[in-house]
């Protein structure tokens, strides 16, 4: 409960819903009692704040731009790295004995769902000022971000020109997981898979997967 107060910097009204946010579903199989189903709440409320700090801090810029940003702030490895900084891997109960679970996205999908059950327990304002203050203002810097290349499928294909290799994304799995199809996209080059990536469309994932091995390849440009 202390951990828990530290990060959320209140004291929580409903508990069993932020047990449930923090819970995976390796240790808690039933839909009630794990996070997917506040993932999937938290996935939209968090989208919908951070487009309106967007759109209200970009007055004058087009919907590609936004869309842009906002892709940007919402990618699964960014929302995994925040959650990790906040100290969600701490509170967060996963079956520890899966090797594959801790180098995972597991924790980003918490920081979904614990936002799904602020806005439960609180209401949209609370929530809406509390993914400001601990996400969006100390995490998310957009003067940064503009500057973010979004597209590494072509940084990564222009690289793989220049090298004289051959470059696929081909999909490694896909699954149902929450009511929503998750796809693995992996970077496979010269037939040797290089990174993967996961997210819920496979355009999504094949970005991931192309960011992961442009910085396991370390291309600067």
């Amino acid at each position: 409960m202390r951990q828990l107060v530290n990060i959320l910097g209140f004291a929580p009204g409903k508990l069993s819903l932020y047990i449930s946010a923090l819970s995976h579903r390796s240790v808690k199989e039933k839909a009630t009692d794990n996070n997917e189903r506040l993932e999937y709440l938290g996935d939209a409320i968090l989208g919908g704040i951070i487009a309106d700090y967007l759109f209200r801090k970009y007055p004058y810029k087009g919907e590609g731009f936004l869309t842009e940003m906002r892709s940007k702030m919402v990618n699964r490895q960014t929302l995994n790295d925040i959650a990790v900084k906040m100290g969600l891997k701490k509170v967060t109960s996963y079956n520890k004995n899966d090797g594959s679970l801790k180098s995972s996205q597991i924790f980003g999908n918490a920081l979904e769902a614990l936002v799904g059950a602020i806005y439960i327990d609180m209401g949209y304002d609370k929530t809406h000022r509390w993914v400001l203050k601990k996400v969006i203002v100390p995490h998310l810097f957009a003067e940064d971000l503009e500057l973010l290349e979004i597209n590494q499928k072509n940084k990564l294909y222009s690289w793989a020109n220049r090298a004289g290799k051959q470059l696929e994304f081909e999909t490694l799995d896909e699954r149902m997981e929450n009511g929503r199809r998750l796809f693995t996209v992996g970077a496979v080059v010269d037939g040797e898979v290089i990174a993967e990536g996961k997210a819920f469309n496979k355009k999504d994932a094949s970005q991931i997967a192309a960011q992961s091995a442009v910085d396991k390849l370390n291309i600067a440009s």
